[in-house]
């Protein structure tokens, strides 16, 4: 059965009601290629072994055109006058300019991201005082998986108008913490009792990674005492491993400072 034939079938109803049934089946026909489609997005990025941010950039130009396509798929079937649209557009954008614009912001803003790129999916960023990895840029939000191990929805508008520190880098997440000592041991004595038996110790537990050895810099002197950079190196894509490791590290260190201290 085609498309005529279908209208024909449906002319018997009120012609408000056919039309509504007929859209109705051809929005749920488009649904049901845009389904389709994203499914063989995933299984073509698999395939070839896409880039996460390239399998983004493909579905968010598929929602795209889908609701393109849907949208004008529904004035069609209506047969809405050009006049009738273009006035009903104006008074409609103005209702969304004053109310939505935070939307349209950052629905402009997350093809700005795209096409910009200060990072991509599976990157470690910190976007303002939020940080986690990239798991998804949408239209309207950047979706962060955050060291509470939960989706953060950041505003695109937010990510362009914040510092954004990409922290992912030949493959690796290189992420730095701060770690400070009370005063009473001299910079290298902290360091080679404390820090690097604590690194050497978790790169030979952990050398199954495919981790890079953690590095230690001396920051700064203060008043309240001493404090050191530790710069822990983990496999692109893998924030969660950061998460766990992290503070394994960090509870290694203040263990030997601990009996160092008692000494």
């Amino acid at each position: 059965m085609n498309l005529e034939d279908l209208l024909n079938y449906f002319d018997q109803f009120e012609p408000e009601i056919s039309r509504l049934i007929i859209s109705s089946f051809v929005v749920l026909a488009i649904a049901i290629v845009y389904k389709i489609s994203s499914r063989s997005i995933s299984r073509m990025a698999k395939k070839f072994e896409f880039d996460p941010h390239v399998e983004n950039s493909l579905r968010l130009i598929l929602r795209v055109v889908t609701m393109v396509v849907a949208t004008s798929a529904t004035f069609s079937m209506f047969e809405l006058p050009t006049t009738w649209f273009l006035g009903g557009s104006a008074l409609v954008g103005a209702v969304v300019g004053f109310g939505s614009s935070q939307t349209i912001n950052n629905i402009a803003a997350g093809f700005y991201v795209i096409i910009s790129r200060p990072f991509k999916v599976k990157d470690y960023v910190k976007i303002g005082d939020v940080e986690g990895q990239v798991e998804e840029i949408s239209i309207n939000y950047t979706k962060l998986y955050t060291p509470s191990f939960n989706l953060l929805l950041v505003p695109n508008q937010q990510v362009m108008t914040s510092r954004v520190l990409n922290c992912t880098h030949e493959g690796f997440i290189k992420y730095t913490f701060s770690l400070s000592f009370p005063h009473g041991l001299s910079n290298e004595e902290i360091i080679r009792r404390c820090i690097e038996p604590a690194i050497d110790e978790f790169h030979r537990k952990h050398w199954d990674k495919n981790l890079r050895r953690p590095e230690c810099y001396f920051e700064m002197s203060a008043y309240f005492g001493r404090s050191f950079k530790i710069r822990i190196f983990i496999p692109k894509g893998e924030a969660k491993t950061l998460y766990a490791l992290q503070p394994e590290l960090l509870h290694m260190i203040i263990n030997l400072w601990d009996i160092e201290r008692k000494r």
